[in-house]
């Protein structure tokens, strides 16, 4: 690409409304530009990342002989609905009718329609195994749009899935993928780590997640090095607990607590330790209210109790909803004569003699325990804190921040079965198909190479991920000598497949320079006042030094520099 001619611009100073450096350094490259909250266009430099990204996954999804196919965005609601799936997107999804009155929906994923493809070819197990993938835009109504392209409402996603004739075949065709996820991740340039997570919406036996590390990722990563236990703490196991309390049990009493609300303020007024109080905390799940029993340190793990209540959607409930069932102020509710379900933390089953409300304004009871109230459940339900032990060792754990890049699932039998999907066994039996899913947000790729591929100049593009690999940069357009040998080197470089961005634009060097530094180009030539003397500069963009050759020296030069890559 000649820039002179060519659709190419970037940016100087800072962009609005761009609170992450990636989205930042990409809208001020001229790689994207928004067009509404959460929804951007790909400019042509953009666009090659993302074609090369692409072209990345293709190569390795079709070494494990995965076909590609293109689905549609548009869906009839009906399927949604016949998968069980409607209500559990919810508002997420967005609606539209056509001309007929017929409701449809805006594709935030497609299960569904791989199934109903995949029933179009298996009739018998002699049809199976298979996998098919396609790369596709997706929509989902974010209520906040985030951090470039990192939470977004229409975006580029790469989705697969596996059809098999059993939970092994399952197994066998979950483990390629996952392989060569880390094929694509490691190709991509990406420091990533590998956690376990929660199958949402999505359901399923199994869900991996491939998380990229950075600071404003939005999701909490619990790892351990000493065994590689890796979670997302959405599904952490706080399950090492601390010993029965092998106190005595005392006698339950109501003490007056005026003003005193938070277990800051009890415990200064009651002059109590804090690790004594246990708090209620009063969810609704569609029409049905639950109370959740943590000690007063820790947080309820909203995502748990899902999977404990059998729920996609739950909410703490409204404060007067919270008074109705409690008959007291908010910052009273405690467990006793509370006539809904109770569930009950692990670490609050060990506790004895511990504080709760008292369910009426001003009081508190102490020296509660289990035996004076009712519940129908001990489980964990807390969120995992660094005081925590891996579940798995024993050793201490570290946290970090992720930003979700991809992730397998193991479907099992949940979506074959809602939509039929069978095969006729060698006995001629009727059986379910099993399914795995398998997807790749190819946006965030492109923002978590940037946040971690980048200094106080611009983006650093890994080679393979670069919208070209070499930009050549004349000093002085008005040199003959320097433009016929950057004419040259474009046509030799190009000529031998390696994608080159020429500047011939009539710009100061210092300013072609930093363009060439803020849009991230590997490989920078500069042709300037040694071409006399046949010699060029060659400098690459991670590097702060720069190499002398000759002009007819840098073709090899510059093969050599992107097979170390």
């Amino acid at each position: 690409m000649k820039l002179k001619h060519s659709y190419f611009y970037t940016l100087r100073e800072e962009v609005k409304n761009e609170e992450s450096i990636s989205g930042n350094l990409l809208a001020r490259s001229g790689m994207i530009k928004k067009t509404s909250s959460g929804v951007y266009m790909y400019l042509p430099l953009g666009y090659k990342v993302i074609k090369n990204i692409e072209k990345i996954i293709r190569e390795e999804l079709e070494n494990i002989g995965s076909g590609e196919l293109l689905m549609p965005a548009l869906i009839p609601e009906e399927v949604y609905v016949s998968s069980g799936r409607r209500n559990a997107f919810g508002s997420d999804m967005f609606s539209l009718k056509d001309r007929f009155n017929k409701n449809y929906c805006l594709a935030p994923t497609h299960e569904e329609l791989f199934t109903i493809a995949a029933s179009a070819k298996i009739k018998s197990y002699k049809d199976l195994p298979f996998s098919i993938y396609q790369i596709q835009d997706k929509f989902r109504d974010e209520a906040r749009s985030r951090y470039g392209l990192i939470r977004v409402r229409e975006f580029l996603m790469k989705d697969a899935y596996s059809f098999d004739l059993d939970e092994k075949g399952l197994n066998d065709s979950y483990n390629e993928m996952y392989n060569a996820y880390k094929k694509i991740f490691t190709r991509l340039g990406i420091n990533y780590k590998i956690v376990k997570s929660d199958t949402g919406a999505m359901g399923g036996l199994l869900s991996e997640e491939f998380q990229a590390i950075s600071s404003i990722g939005e999701d909490k990563l619990v790892i351990c090095e000493h065994c590689g236990y890796a979670s997302n703490s959405d599904v952490a196991s706080s399950s090492l607990l601390t010993l029965k309390s092998d106190e005595d049990i005392k006698i339950r009493e109501l003490v007056k607590t005026p003003c005193s609300g938070t277990i800051e303020e009890v415990s200064k007024y009651l002059d109590e330790d804090k690790d004594k109080f246990v708090k209620t905390l009063i969810y609704k799940a569609k029409d049905k209210f639950y109370a959740a029993l943590v000690k007063g340190c820790h947080e309820v793990n909203e995502s748990k109790l899902k999977k404990i209540l059998k729920e996609t959607d739950i909410s703490l409930a409204e404060t007067q909803e919270v008074e109705e069932i409690t008959n007291a102020q908010i910052g009273f509710a405690g467990p006793i004569g509370l006539d809904i379900p109770i569930i009950i933390d692990n670490e609050v089953a060990n506790m004895k003699n511990f504080i709760v409300g008292a369910n009426k304004t001003d009081y508190h009871y102490k020296n509660v325990n289990l035996e004076d109230f009712n519940y129908v459940l001990i489980s964990d339900i807390r969120c995992i804190t660094k005081s925590d032990k891996c579940p798995s060792c024993g050793q201490s754990l570290s946290f970090t921040n992720g930003i979700e890049i991809g992730n397998t699932f193991k479907l099992g039998t949940k979506y074959s079965k809602s939509l039929n999907l069978t095969y006729l066994n060698k006995d001629n039996e009727s059986k379910y198909v099993w399914m795995g899913c398998y997807g790749i947000g190819l946006g965030r790729c492109v923002a978590s190479i940037v946040e971690q591929n980048h200094d106080d100049n611009g983006i650093i593009w890994p080679i393979e991920v670069a919208p070209f690999k070499v930009s050549i940069v004349i000093v002085n357009i008005g040199d003959e000598a320097q433009c016929d040998a950057a004419n040259y080197l474009y046509g030799e470089l190009r000529k031998n497949g390696i994608s080159t961005i020429l500047d011939d634009r009539d710009e100061r060097v210092g300013i072609k320079f930093n363009d060439m530094d803020l849009i991230g180009i590997p490989i920078r030539i500069t042709v300037g006042n040694k071409i006399n003397d046949q010699l060029i500069e060659i400098k690459e963009r991670k590097k702060s030094t720069f190499e002398e050759i000759s002009l007819y020296d840098a073709l090899s030069r510059i093969e050599d520099i992107i097979d170390g890559e």
